[in-house]
């Protein structure tokens, strides 16, 4: 007899929106003693649905965290958006979000904008090499001060795949997310680390180049049966996984996420 097995789930971040102040003041109320502020309650809120849930590995934060991130640098402008001076790093208030993370879900991922979608520009080391160098050796600190904090790991979104950045910063506990890549975007990912995520639109891609890199994981974005029938086809269904990235009405999104991550055996 057919039965109806499940896929393991993972996410990729979320993007809650901004809460009307009675919602954010409430929140604040519930959270005294701590450092609640809009940032950490967007956190707190971009996780709570995925627990409830049921993500098999959740990961709160987005490209929200940009604002979290900035007041971490030391270096750069009034306005945040350049670098006047050397970059250096106090992970203080992130410190605090990896705590209040892990407080809720030991090990939980934290996804961040990557650090060329931070649109800061460099007006002082006037070099390419040595501008990526600073950036991701800021985010190396930053990220390192995370985990020692009970994060697990980080997701890095981004448009674009900037290879300087992945080469930079790709590992088992760094893994960079393109919500919708093109062919040199997966190919460029591949190149440094054997799971990728793609949509279903990019499956056949993804296949295509694994003639030439090895896939030890794939995560379907958003899968539909089709989708999830063709990886199936190519890939264990251990080293398959439902992914999602939720910008909207996340109540549902991630319940609506594990409802379809199954398969038949």
């Amino acid at each position: 007899m057919a039965k109806i097995l499940p896929l393991a789930t993972r996410a990729f971040g979320a993007e809650p929106p901004v809460p009307d102040i009675a919602t954010l003041a409430s929140w604040v109320a519930d959270h005294r003693g701590t450092a609640a502020d809009l940032h950490a309650f967007r956190l707190d809120i971009s996780l709570a649905s995925q627990l409830d849930s049921g993500i098999t590995f959740p990961c709160a934060g987005g490209l929200f965290c940009r604002d979290r991130i900035l007041e971490c640098l030391a270096g750069l402008n009034d306005d945040r958006n350049s670098a006047v001076g050397e970059l250096d790093v106090d992970p203080g208030a992130l410190t605090d979000d990896a705590m209040m993370l892990a407080a809720q879900k030991k090990e939980v991922w934290c996804a961040f904008p990557s650090p060329h979608t931070l649109g800061i520009i460099d007006t002082y080391y006037g070099d390419d090499d040595e501008w990526c160098d600073a950036i991701t050796g800021a985010y190396r600190t930053l990220m390192r001060a995370m985990r020692d904090a009970g994060i697990g790991g980080h997701v890095l979104i981004c448009d674009t795949v900037d290879e300087a950045e992945i080469s930079a910063l790709a590992g088992k506990k760094v893994f960079f997310f393109t919500p919708e890549p093109d062919r040199e975007d997966l190919l460029k990912l591949m190149e440094y680390r054997q799971q990728v995520a793609a949509g279903n639109n990019m499956l056949e891609t993804v296949f295509d180049l694994a003639n030439e890199y090895d896939i030890t994981r794939l995560i379907v974005i958003d899968p539909d049966d089709d989708g999830l029938r063709l990886a199936l086809s190519h890939l264990d269904p251990d080293q398959v996984t439902a992914g999602g990235y939720c910008t909207d009405a996340c109540d549902t999104y991630w319940a609506k996420l594990v409802e379809s991550a199954v398969y038949v055996k």
